[in-house]
């Protein structure tokens, strides 16, 4: 038999719950750019979940506790913690160095940083890595984690309604709507939603690293580099991450911004 009956009551309930978890969530105002955000953590549960992973992290890694780069990683990222300014001056901020060859680096939420060996050679100098972290340490201070949870949950909670929904419609039409379904919210609001805190994060960043008197245009050669070192990217509308000539593209656009915080950092 061919099944196409929708039930509308299991949507109408999702919707209430799906207002109810927006609204009664809390509001954040960045400080350095105003956008306002709902958030699905307290910043307290983003500090304990950030602590607790943390500590997973260096209990499986090979932290390095001594020498020049770790006596830098120390002097970047305690310039950039001052840069923050109110926001930062509540996070418990530690940073480690970990012997990995990955080129990476994060900020966990509450101010956990952890930096791999194999970044520092695209890095290079003290500013590129402080573009590196105050990118990383953007993400902690404008709680992109605790709005991802939210917007998570909200997907969850809209999918489960359609999909009890649907529960009477064919298998097979089931599993084509809600595959689209899944699909239009991966692309169309997940993956966005992420670039649109990648970029965040870049201006954020820029402007902590010239607040920290590092020279911002640094940045521009450090993502250069990044450009060079790795591989080919998958299409923009595919990632999480902007493409690296778009993310330059936009460092671009906001120097004049940061050349200000850094001549009035430095005094020259």
């Amino acid at each position: 038999m061919n099944r196409t009956r929708i039930k509308w009551l299991p949507i109408l309930v999702a919707g209430i719950f799906f207002a109810y978890q927006y609204f009664s969530s809390e509001k954040f105002v960045n400080p350095e750019t105003g956008r306002a955000s709902h958030v699905g953590l307290s910043t307290q549960q983003e500090a304990a979940l950030g602590l607790q992973s943390y500590n997973q992290v260096l209990a499986q890694s090979k932290p390095i506790e001594s020498g020049p780069e770790f006596d830098m990683l120390q002097r970047v990222a305690g310039r950039l913690a001052k840069a923050t300014g109110d926001v930062g001056s509540k996070f418990d901020w530690r940073a480690s160095l970990i012997r990995d060859r990955q080129v990476n680096a994060f900020c966990l939420p509450g101010g956990k940083i952890v930096v791999y060996t194999g970044i520092l050679p695209v890095a290079q100098n003290e500013a590129s890595l402080a573009t590196v972290l105050g990118h990383e340490m953007a993400h902690a201070t404008s709680r992109h984690g605790a709005q991802r949870v939210l917007q998570q949950n909200l997907a969850q909670t809209a999918m489960t309604g359609i999909a009890v929904s649907l529960s009477d419609m064919d298998y097979d039409k089931q599993r084509a709507i809600m595959g689209a379904l899944g699909a239009g919210a991966q692309f169309g609001v997940l993956m966005p939603f992420g670039r649109e805190h990648e970029s965040e994060a870049d201006h954020i960043g820029l402007i902590y690293m010239a607040r920290a008197g590092y020279d911002p245009e640094e940045s521009i050669r450090f993502w250069e580099r990044m450009e060079r070192s790795g591989g080919a990217q998958p299409p923009e509308f595919l990632s999480t991450h902007p493409a690296h000539g778009h993310r330059i593209e936009q460092l671009q656009n906001w120097m004049p911004q940061a050349l200000e915080e850094y001549h009035r950092a430095t005094g020259k």
